[in-house]
């Protein structure tokens, strides 16, 4: 259990990330590569094509920051939160201190360190260029490729969020994500593989959505760092593309007329499908109808919260209305 302390000011400071953090999703998948088992139904295919791309000197370096339970949190710096090569450009800069003190808490009992890491815990300028470039080569083989499905889900989620946000406040979103984490003032429980406790002490939290994430969230080891929690999003089959597409052509094929077309564009950033009925002017058996044909090609997506039903657009929804 993850046990995170909250004054007042720091109810004010949670935030919601905007978009997938590039690095914390490279890392993670790393956790998905060893950790077969616990993967879901839409990352089996993914998890065999990455592998057998994967360059194995990559792999190497990388499982080897990541043995699993306490990895570096150098490998994912705040910075990252506004693109790939902004994170990049602080792993480069990481100072020397703190590349030894965090490499150090790698070794164990028995265990030595490979070469490379050894050298990037002494801060060597090349052992840091070998890092960038396997964190590179190794995003553009497990994460680029599926960026658009990462996206989808977390902007998926983004939308539930933000909607629990708006109805109930920084109390609202927080006990959105039960059973996963608990809120009750001042302390968030959080599923976490030991016990800690971290104060958040006016800094405020940092909400990242996951796709890749490994099952629990996962936060900084380092307490001083600004506060993170990151947290895995539910998968959906036909944001990931396996569904049908048999089935999938069919309902495209059916979404072309006036009615629904309109009840794409009045989704917007979201909304029921009462609100969708009231928008549009339809009732709601006929915007269900709508809403089911929009599903199925993948132009929506739709999340139950409590007694409502929350309709949002994917990415292809929202390219077809900018056609």
């Amino acid at each position: 259990m993850l046990r995170i302390h909250f004054t007042g000011e720091d109810l004010a400071k949670v935030r919601l990330a905007s978009r997938p953090d590039p690095l914390w999703e490279t890392v993670l998948t790393l956790f998905r590569f060893r950790f077969r088992s616990a993967n879901p139904l839409d990352l089996h295919r993914w998890r065999r094509d990455t592998l057998a791309r994967s360059e194995r000197a990559t792999l190497e370096l990388l499982m080897g920051l990541t043995p699993g339970g306490y990895y570096p949190d150098f490998l994912t710096p705040f910075e990252a939160t506004t693109g790939l090569e902004a994170g990049l450009d602080a792993i480069r800069s990481t100072p020397k201190v703190r590349l030894e003190a965090e490499i150090s808490r790698l070794e164990a009992p028995n265990r030595g360190l490979p070469e490379t890491i050894k050298l990037l815990g002494r801060g060597d300028y090349e052992a840091l260029g070998m890092l960038d470039t396997a964190l590179r080569t190794h995003h553009q083989t497990a994460v680029a490729p599926y960026w658009d499905r990462v996206v989808a889900h977390v902007e998926a989620d983004r939308a539930l969020r933000s909607r629990a946000w708006l109805e109930g406040g920084c109390e609202g979103l927080l006990n959105s994500y039960r059973p996963m984490m608990r809120w009750q003032f001042p302390v968030l429980e959080v599923d976490f593989p030991v016990d800690q406790e971290l104060h958040l002490e006016g800094r405020g939290l940092l909400l990242v959505p996951s796709y890749f994430s490994c099952g629990q969230p996962d936060t900084l080891f380092d307490r001083s760092l600004t506060p993170v929690l990151v947290y895995p999003v539910e998968h959906d089959l036909q944001l990931s593309g396996q569904t049908d597409p048999e089935g999938s052509a069919e309902s495209l094929a059916a979404l072309i007329g006036s009615t629904r077309a309109w009840v794409l564009g009045a989704i917007e950033e979201g909304c029921t499908t009462s609100e969708l009925a009231r928008r549009v002017g339809v009732n709601t058996s006929s915007i269900s109808q709508h809403t089911t044909v929009l599903r199925q090609a993948r132009l929506i997506r739709t999340t139950r919260i409590g007694k409502a039903v929350l309709h949002t657009l994917t990415p292809l929804g929202e390219s077809l209305l900018e056609v």
